[in-house]
């Protein structure tokens, strides 16, 4: 493993490319990508594509910054999930096995175009 103490990264998604996964591919998209929990806070929004592409964006962004850090980069998308309560910042919890422990930060935002995350991952 890597001997950083401090990971980062960023992503982007464009919300319409996320718009057509899902048309195309369905649930079985929401299946590989999203845990339920997800699935089910996103579908309640005003404008659920707008939340599913956030997602993606700070699981891939999770990612990245895990990676950084020596992290394999077979980590799942469906095993880092995104979390949120109602006027609270999002929240990470990641399902599978790692090396080390981690805190891990993200700030995502959106548009009605494109969503972006940065993450930020320190060894406990």
């Amino acid at each position: 493993m890597a001997n950083n103490k401090l990971g980062i990264g960023n992503d982007i998604v464009e919300v319409d490319r996320i718009h057509q996964l899902s048309n195309s591919h369905g649930q079985r998209f929401f299946r590989h990508v999203f845990t339920q929990n997800e699935v089910e806070w996103c579908q309640k929004r005003q404008a659920p594509h707008i939340h599913f592409a956030g997602k993606f964006a700070a699981k891939e962004a999770v990612k990245k910054a895990l990676m950084s850090m020596g992290e394999s980069e077979t980590i799942p998308l469906k095993s880092i999930e995104i979390n949120r309560s109602e006027g609270k910042p999002p929240t990470v919890n990641v399902l599978c096995d790692l090396s080390s422990s981690y805190h891990i930060k993200i700030s995502i935002a959106h548009t009605n175009l494109l969503a972006t995350a940065v993450a930020i991952v320190q060894v406990k």
